[in-house]
C-alpha cells in the first residue's frame, strides 16, 4: 500500500514503519551517548564518512582507498574505545529489571528506613560514605575484593563501618537482597571527562560502578555533609532526605516510577533530628 505515490516517489506503509524504527534508533543512539565522550567520536566519524563520500564523488581512486582502509580499522578501534558503553548497551538489553523486583520485594522499607537515618548522622557529621543498592546486578567481582560483612542493615552498623577510625570506612557498603553483604569494597572510577571537578574519587566511584551495572549508589560527601546519588551512569548531587528515600523506594521496587505524588521535597528534613 502507497503512502505517497508521487511518481519517482514511492512511499508506502512498509517505508514508513522502517523510517520510524530507524528514527527511534537513532534517538536512542543519541541519549545513550548524550553527555559522554562518544559525541565527539561520532563527530568525527561522521566527517570521515562525508570526506569519503565527496572523494568518491570526484573520483580520486587512490585517497579513497586510504579511507576505506581507515574505516575499516576504525571499526575494531570504535569497539574498542566505547567497550565500557557498549557492556552497559548490552547489559540494559539482557536485563529484565521487572523480574527481579517480582521476586525481591520483602523486607525494603525497613532497610530504607535503616539508611536514611545512618545518611542523616553521616551528614551532620561530616563522614564520607558509599552505600550501594544492588537489585539485579551480582556484584560478585567487587565482593571477593572487599570484606564480607553478611548482616542486617542497621543505621548504626552503617555509621560504625564508616567511621574514621574503622579499618572498613575507606571504600563502599554493598547492599543486596537486604543485606549488607560486603563493606571496604573498591568501586571503579569513571573516566567520563564531562564529570564536574568538583567531585571526587567517592562521587567518581560512585558514577563508575553505575554506568556498568543496575545499581543505585549513595554518597556521603567528606568535605560538605552533602548527600548525592549515581544511577545509570548519571550523578545528582545536593538530594534531600525525602528526594533520596522516593530514589531508594523506586530503585528497590516499593513505588510506582510514575508516581505522581512525589512532586516536592522538604529541604530541611537533612537538619532534622
Amino acid at each position: 500500500m502507497e503512502i505517497l505515490p508521487f511518481g519517482f516517489l514511492e512511499f508506502g506503509l512498509k517505508d514508513l514503519i522502517e523510517t520510524l524504527i530507524i528514527a527511534l534508533v537513532i534517538v536512542l543512539l543519541y541519549r545513550w551517548i548524550r553527555g559522554s565522550f562518544a559525541v565527539p567520536v561520532v563527530i568525527g566519524l561522521i566527517i570521515v564518512f562525508g570526506v569519503n563520500a565527496v572523494v568518491s564523488m570526484f573520483g580520486l581512486t587512490t585517497i579513497n582507498f586510504l579511507i576505506r582502509r581507515l574505516l575499516d580499522v576504525g571499526i575494531l578501534a570504535v569497539i574498542i574505545i566505547f567497550q565500557p558503553e557498549i557492556r552497559k548497551l548490552l547489559y540494559n538489553i539482557g536485563h529484565n529489571t521487572g523480574f527481579y523486583k517480582f521476586f525481591d520485594r520483602g523486607g525494603s522499607f525497613s532497610v530504607i528506613d535503616e539508611v536514611i537515618d545512618a545518611v542523616k548522622s553521616l551528614s551532620r557529621s561530616k563522614t564520607g560514605a558509599l552505600i550501594v543498592f544492588s537489585k539485579g546486578s551480582t556484584l560478585n567481582d567487587l565482593i571477593d575484593k572487599g570484606v564480607d560483612v553478611d548482616a542486617s542493615v542497621s543505621s548504626e552498623l552503617l555509621v560504625t563501618i564508616f567511621n574514621k577510625a574503622t579499618p572498613l570506612h575507606d571504600g563502599a557498603v554493598i547492599i543486596r537482597n537486604n543485606k549488607i553483604i560486603a563493606a571496604s569494597a573498591y568501586l571503579p572510577i569513571s573516566q567520563n571527562p564531562n564529570i564536574s571537578s568538583v567531585f571526587g574519587t567517592r562521587h567518581r566511584a560512585a558514577l563508575g560502578i553505575s554506568e556498568v551495572n543496575d545499581v543505585l549508589v549513595v554518597v556521603v560527601s567528606e568535605e560538605t555533609g552533602r548527600v548525592s546519588v549515581a544511577h545509570n551512569g548519571s550523578l545528582t548531587s545536593g538530594m534531600t532526605i525525602q528526594k533520596l528515600r522516593y530514589e531508594m523506594q523506586k530503585h528497590l521496587g516499593e513505588v510506582d516510577k510514575d508516581d505522581s505524588e512525589m512532586t516536592s521535597f522538604r529541604q530541611s528534613e537533612l537538619d532534622s533530628g
